[in-house]
C-alpha cells in the first residue's frame, strides 16, 4: 500500500490483529468489514459461525468462552434488557443493538482493545467474606465448598469491590476499573453485570449479602454473614 513509506529494515511488518464478522446480512457484513479494515484489522466475514455452525449468537458466545478469551461484541436487533443480560452473562464484552452508529461501534472496539487480558503478575491472598472466598491469583470464587462460575467481567467487578471492601465504588469508577478510563458505554452496563453477579452469589438476590448497594453512590462489599 502506498502513502506510508517503505518498511524499515530488520524484520517483517507486525501482523494485523484479526477480526471475524459473523453476519447473515451480506451488505451489513461488507459495511462492517470496510470500517474494521480502515481501523487496521485483517477481517474475515461469514454468514454463520465458522467453528460453531448452526448455533445462535448466545450459544456460540457461550461455547467460544470455553476455549478462547477473544473480545466479543454482540450486534443484534434484540433490544430487550433480558436479551442483553443473557448475552453479557455468557461472556460477551459488549452488546450493541441495531440500528447502530458505526462510529460508536468502532469507538467501543478501540476501547476494548485497550483493556488488557492479563492476570496479576504477583499472587495475592484469598479474600473472605463469610463463606465467600475470592482468590485473585487463581481467578476463582468459592461459596463454601462450591465453586462459583463467573464470566471474566463478573470476576473483575467482584475483584475491584473486594480489593478495598470498605470503600464504596461508583458505577463510573467500576467502569474505569473494569472497562477502562476511555470506555464509551453507559453506566447501565455495570448494573446488568452486577445483577448477574448477585444472582450467582446469593440465594435471594433481592437481599444481597455479599455486594451492597449504597443508594445514590454505588456498591461496596458486604460481610457475607
Amino acid at each position: 500500500m502506498s502513502g506510508h513509506g517503505p518498511h524499515r529494515q530488520g524484520g517483517p511488518a507486525p501482523a494485523l490483529p484479526r477480526l471475524l464478522v459473523v453476519e447473515d446480512e451480506a451488505p451489513l457484513a461488507r459495511l462492517l468489514a470496510g470500517y474494521f479494515e480502515r481501523e487496521g484489522f485483517a477481517v474475515t466475514t461469514c454468514g454463520d459461525d465458522l467453528m460453531l455452525p448452526g448455533l445462535d449468537g448466545i450459544e456460540a458466545c457461550r461455547q467460544i468462552r470455553g476455549f478462547s478469551d477473544a473480545y466479543i461484541v454482540m450486534l443484534t436487533a434484540r433490544a430487550e434488557e433480558a436479551d442483553k443480560i443473557v448475552g453479557l452473562s455468557t461472556g460477551a464484552d459488549d452488546y450493541v443493538t441495531k440500528p447502530f452508529s458505526p462510529g460508536e461501534l468502532m469507538a467501543r472496539v478501540r476501547a476494548m482493545r485497550r483493556r488488557p487480558r492479563a492476570t496479576r503478575p504477583e499472587p495475592t491472598p484469598v479474600r473472605r467474606f463469610g463463606d465467600l472466598a475470592i482468590d485473585p491469583a487463581a481467578r476463582e470464587v468459592r461459596r463454601g465448598p462450591d465453586q462459583v462460575e463467573l464470566t471474566r467481567l463478573e470476576f473483575d467487578l467482584l475483584d475491584a469491590l473486594s480489593e478495598r471492601p470498605r470503600m464504596v465504588l461508583s458505577r463510573r469508577q467500576l467502569l474505569e476499573r473494569v472497562w477502562g478510563a476511555d470506555w464509551v458505554g453507559d453506566e447501565h452496563l455495570v448494573e446488568v453485570h452486577m445483577a448477574n453477579l448477585r444472582r450467582k452469589l446469593d440465594d435471594d438476590p433481592r437481599s444481597p449479602r455479599y455486594i451492597r448497594t449504597v443508594r445514590g453512590v454505588g456498591y461496596r462489599m458486604g460481610p457475607g454473614t
